[in-house]
Formats: C-alpha cells, sequence, structure tokens
C-alpha cells in the first residue's frame, strides 16, 4: 500500500517527484541530502528551534547506543509484530520519534511494513535518518512534524506509537483507522529513582500520566522493570541529559554526578495498548 505524505499547508497529497514532495496546489518541499523530508511549517514557530535540541538529541543517542533500553525495544518490536500481525502492508507512525532509535529497529523488525518517524526536532530527524542507513532500513520514511499536526490523510495507520511523547487525541483518532492501536509508553513511579536520589535530597516517585484519551480505550498493559550499570560519568551525564528533569536542575545539584559511576539504577516502562473505538 503506498502511503503519501499530506501538505501541512493545504492538505493535499503530496507526491515524490526527484528530490522534492509536491502537491497539485504546487507547494513543494525538498527532500534532504540525508533523506528526510522538513513538513514542519514556521506559522506560530521557529523550525530551527523547534524540539528538542542538538546536544540532548547527542546524548540521549550516546545513551541509548549502550543499549540500556534495548529490553525495551525489543518489547517494543514484539508488541508491534503481535498488533500487526495478519494486516497486509500495515503501517505504522513513531509520533515524536527523537533520534530514532526505537524507530529503526520497529523498521527492522517488520516485513513488507510502511514505517514512518515524525518528530518536531529537526536535529532528531537527522539523526533518525543516519541510524536508518546505518541500519539498510528503508522501509523507513522520516519527516520534520508535529504530532499534533501529523502529515497523513485520515484513517492512514494501523499502529501509532508513542514512547515518552506527546499524545492527543484528537489527532492520534484521526490518523489510526478504525480499530487502530495506540501505543504509549512512560515511566513507571520508580523509573531512574537512584538516579534521582543522587541528584536531590528528596527524590520522589514519577507520577502515572494522564492522557485524556477518550476516543480509545486501553486494551493492554504491562510493566518492564530491571536494573541497569551506568558504567561511566558520562552515561550518567547523558542519561540525566534525557530526562525533563534536565532543565529544572541546578548545575550544583547535576555536579552529584562527577565521580558517581559506576553505579546501578532501575528501569521501569509501562507499555499501555489504547483500541481507537471513535
Amino acid at each position: 500500500m503506498t502511503v503519501n505524505y499530506r501538505c501541512p499547508v493545504c492538505g493535499e497529497k503530496l507526491k515524490l517527484s526527484e528530490n522534492s514532495y509536491r502537491c497539485r496546489n504546487r507547494h513543494c518541499f525538498d527532500l534532504s541530502a540525508k533523506g528526510y523530508v522538513n513538513l514542519l511549517l514556521t506559522r506560530g514557530r521557529n523550525p530551527a528551534k523547534a524540539g528538542d535540541a542538538p546536544n540532548m538529541i547527542r546524548a540521549r543517542s550516546d545513551f541509548l547506543g549502550t543499549d540500556a533500553y534495548k529490553p525495551l525495544a525489543d518489547r517494543l518490536c514484539e508488541t508491534v509484530r503481535e498488533l500487526t500481525a495478519g494486516i497486509k502492508e500495515p503501517v505504522v507512525i513513531d509520533s515524536g520519534c527523537g533520534e530514532g532509535y526505537y524507530t529503526v529497529k520497529i523498521a527492522s523488525s517488520l516485513k513488507d511494513a510502511a514505517v514512518f518517524g515524525i518528530d518536531i526536532s529537526k536535529s532528531g530527524i537527522a539523526h533518525a535518518a543516519a541510524l536508518k542507513k546505518a541500519a539498510g532500513c528503508n522501509s523507513l520514511q522520516l519527516a520534520v512534524a508535529s504530532s499534533f499536526e501529523l502529515p497523513f490523510g485520515k484513517n492512514t495507520a494501523d499502529v501509532l506509537v508513542s514512547v515518552f511523547a506527546p499524545v492527543s487525541n484528537d489527532e492520534y483518532s484521526r490518523v489510526l483507522r478504525p480499530g487502530g492501536k495506540l501505543i504509549v509508553v512512560s515511566p513507571t513511579p520508580m523509573h531512574l529513582f537512584r538516579l534521582k536520589a543522587l541528584i536531590y535530597d528528596e527524590p520522589y516517585q514519577n507520577k502515572p500520566n494522564r492522557y485524556g484519551l477518550r476516543s480509545f480505550e486501553l486494551t493492554n498493559e504491562q510493566q518492564l522493570e530491571y536494573s541497569f550499570t551506568l558504567a561511566t560519568d558520562k552515561q550518567a551525564a547523558d542519561l540525566f541529559a534525557m530526562t525533563p528533569y534536565y532543565y529544572k536542575t541546578s548545575p550544583e545539584a547535576k555536579a552529584r554526578l562527577i565521580g558517581c559511576a559506576p553505579f546501578e539504577t532501575e528501569a521501569g516502562f509501562l507499555i499501555q495498548v489504547f483500541t481507537k473505538i471513535i
């Protein structure tokens, strides 16, 4: 099945001609040298500064490259395969895919599937394109776009994935087919608790996320919890830099990570599967 991006200006189908995506109204979006397309409009935002900054992308890429979160990637791939079993040429969208670690693994684990990675960060998508090339993952397509304005038509996808990313009831309901599946990954209460205990005098557990998914029904959930070792100070710093706590923490507190390695901390992931009902 051929899936076309939709023009972010007029909503018409975009078709790839040579190195540009064009719609019938002559809006044009060039394919970058790295193989992704930027569909993020400048209206109300500065695309160059949207999403995660390059330093955060580098930290996340370096940390995930240690495969400390590989158990989550494996479980996620397994879940997507189960949900797409029996579907001919399934369409999977990773919304808020960041640097593409999970996206590339999902695409590599599926046969005859169209997989799309979407993120508002140009730096993130550029890095995802490099991972895609290294993995030889030709079934994956990448675009800079917002999770709240996905560049797809109505009822396009069979599965939509959101890993530690924003969740939009209306947009995800629009893009998913009837009965389509939404996979949301979020932290369990004790995720990285020992790491936080090194930094904060009074560390706290993570609170459950509330998504307001009125168009969906929760049909499955599972927890994946284990401990892993941060072997170096850099790994600890990279991990902390990719968390939402980083920008709310003083330099003095961050300095507590210096000389802390090696040490163990917890990984805890809640994997929820929602089914579109409206």
